[in-house]
Formats: C-alpha cells, sequence, structure tokens
C-alpha cells in the first residue's frame, strides 16, 4: 500500500513548499500527519510544480483518463432547521425554496432506474434534515436496498447520525454516508452556529464504526483565507483514515442567504485546492461537486488534470443547477476520457485493487 508522508518544516518558504511537494510522492507503511503549515506550503507552490506532483501522485493511485460517475437526488427538500450560510434549504433564509415531504420510495427508485440507464455507477440521496428521527429511516433503508438490488452503489446525507442510526443503515447495505465538514475549524463559526465541528467529527466517527464508508470534503469561495483552506485539507488528510470520497464544492451563491456578494475564489485558487486533496489524499476519489455548472471545460479539465476523478452527472444536485449529462459526456470524449462503468479502485504497486468513492453535497 503507498502512502504519503507530511513534509519537515524548513526556514525558507520555497524549499519548504518543495519538500511538501517531493514527500507527497513519495511510499511509506506509515500514516504521517499534515500540519496546516505544510498545506499552505503546497498551495504556494509554482502552479505548473503543483500539478505535477499532484498528476505523479494520481497515476500512482488511479487511471488518469477514467472519471466515476453519480447522480444526486434530493429525496427530502428544504425546511433544515440548520443556518448554515451558504445553504438556500435552511428555513432561516428566504430563497424561494419550499419544504417538501419525503418522496416515496417508487419516485425514488424510478429515478435511479434513470440514472444507471444513464450511465452513473452511483445513486445518491439527499435530506435535509439536522439528524432524522427513527421512524424516518424506515423509508430509506427501503430505498438503499432497491437502489442496490438494480447493481448502483448507494449513498445518502441526512444530517447527524446516533450510533443505532448509522447501524441500522450499514444493516440496510449502505455503502456510503456524505457528511461535510465544509470548513476549517478556524473558520467555521462563521458559517454556521446549530451544529458544532465536533458535532460533525462525531457523526463520521458513528459513521466509521458502523463499517460505512466515509464521504467528506467541504466548500471553498466561502470568504475564508487560503490558510482556512489549508486547516480544512489538513482535517481532511488527517482523519485516519481519511475519507474513501472527497467532495470539493466551490460556493454557489443563491440569492438570500447571507453569503450572497461574497468575492468569487480564483479559478486557480481552486484547482490548486484540487491538486493539493490528491497529494494529501492520494486513494480517495476526489470529487468536482457544486459549482461545476459555472466552471467552463477548461477549468474543469484542468480539475482532471489535478487529480479529480469523480463528478456529480445529471442535470440537478439539491437545489442547484448541474452541467447536463449531455455536455459532459462530450468534455470528457473531446479530453479522451472515460467514465467508470464500476467502482473505480486505487491500485497499489502489486496490483491489488482496494479503495472506494462516496457523494458530495451541500450537507
Amino acid at each position: 500500500m503507498t502512502e504519503v508522508t507530511s513534509p519537515t518544516a524548513r526556514t525558507d518558504a520555497q524549499q519548504s513548499a518543495g519538500a511538501a511537494a517531493s514527500s507527497a510522492a513519495s511510499t511509506t507503511e506509515s500514516r504521517a500527519r499534515w500540519r496546516v503549515a505544510d498545506v499552505v506550503a503546497l498551495y504556494e507552490l509554482p502552479l505548473n510544480d503543483l500539478l505535477f506532483r499532484a498528476q505523479q501522485v494520481h497515476r500512482e493511485h488511479f487511471d488518469p483518463n477514467a472519471v466515476q460517475l453519480s447522480t444526486l437526488l434530493s429525496i427530502k427538500t428544504g425546511g433544515c432547521e440548520e443556518d448554515c450560510a451558504y445553504c438556500p434549504q435552511s428555513v432561516h433564509y428566504d430563497t424561494g425554496v419550499k419544504a417538501d415531504k419525503l418522496m416515496e420510495i417508487d419516485s425514488v427508485l424510478a429515478a435511479a432506474r434513470a440514472a444507471k440507464e444513464n450511465g452513473a455507477s452511483r445513486f445518491c440521496m439527499g435530506a435535509a434534515w439536522r439528524n432524522p428521527k427513527d421512524r424516518h429511516l424506515e423509508p430509506i433503508k427501503e430505498m438503499i436496498r432497491g437502489v442496490k438490488a438494480m447493481g448502483l452503489e448507494t449513498c445518502v446525507t441526512l444530517g447527524m447520525l446516533e450510533p443505532h442510526q448509522a447501524k441500522d443503515l450499514a444493516d440496510a447495505g449502505l455503502d456510503y454516508y456524505n457528511h461535510n465538514l465544509d470548513t476549517s475549524p478556524e473558520f467555521y463559526g462563521q458559517i454556521i452556529s446549530t451544529r458544532t465541528y465536533q458535532d460533525r467529527i462525531d457523526t463520521l466517527e458513528r459513521v466509521r464504526d458502523a463499517g460505512i464508508n466515509v464521504c467528506c470534503g467541504g466548500i471553498v469561495g466561502l470568504g475564508e483565507s487560503r490558510r482556512e483552506r489549508a486547516g480544512l485539507i489538513a482535517q481532511l488528510a488527517n482523519m485516519d483514515p481519511y475519507p474513501e470520497s472527497v467532495p470539493i464544492n466551490n460556493l454557489v451563491q443563491v440569492e438570500g442567504t447571507p453569503l450572497t456578494g461574497t468575492e468569487a475564489l480564483d479559478p486557480f485558487e481552486f484547482v490548486r485546492t484540487i491538486a493539493i486533496a490528491r497529494i494529501t489524499m492520494p486513494r480517495a476519489m476526489v470529487r468536482l461537486s457544486a459549482g461545476r455548472e459555472q466552471m467552463d471545460d477548461a477549468l474543469q479539465a484542468m480539475c482532471f488534470f489535478a487529480g479529480a476523478n469523480s463528478i456529480f452527472y445529471g442535470d440537478q444536485l439539491l437545489t442547484t443547477s448541474n452541467p447536463q449529462a449531455e455536455a459532459d459526456r462530450k468534455l470528457l470524449a473531446r479530453l479522451g476520457m472515460h467514465a467508470e462503468a464500476a467502482q473505480q479502485m486505487p491500485r497499489d504497486a502489486s496490483g491489488c485493487e482496494h479503495g472506494c468513492d462516496g457523494p458530495t453535497m451541500h450537507n
């Protein structure tokens, strides 16, 4: 198994950055922790050097021309009690999103069937809850079983979970659970007040303990500093193990949310974030998630080169639009890339395949 070590600090910033990137391509059996300063050093590399290192790491573990496709369905929209400053589903903001009841099982399965026919290999279901009640899980477990029976991988995001709820989902056969950290611990308080950072960590630990794969990433472009972006990546990379799937969202500003009018993130900074996620979490699936509708083809191509190997595929995320499936197929064809029909598994030097992926969304 190939792993990545955290670089040793040096007094000269450029030497430190070079050491960080070189260390990222090295192999060792031990898992070292990434300091925030180490991740900042990666951000400070010349872009060409950073992309070169990320591509080295990516090719060591994955087919560089393969992209995993997931389709996301909002099975319960709006009415969320949380006050996440980016989210149009919060009851705290007037965004025009109306609260709906949980979808009927048959309707969800019909959507999953259509997603598979359209080429997706994973079906992701999101519900706008702070934390689900036990009674909510009964129909969701039926959805999970039905989607799995079609040969699709399953993922859900339902908010915070209690230990017994995570076990119930595992018993139903759930493959992945999405629960994002959103941002760094230092910046978190400016984005949400109704759920603590530790609440998120606790849910992720309960998911792990239940034997479910973890999908966990965050959102950039919230108004955070580069160091705070680095803090998010360090938090993710220092999980033991780090998430099997790492969704990187670029903020989609929705009128009515507090983050409307936030200065847009520089596109190259977003590409850097993708590359650093790849370097620090070499065997994770790194997914382009929210914000792809605002990216042109050239920027998406740069993200693939930086190590992104998963996308949400379809016309809609939870409440925001997404590049249409036909446009995605044309883009992949122009780039000489192809969709993974089944789960893309990281490879170690011996040829053994292991690892996994999962969905992402603003939750």
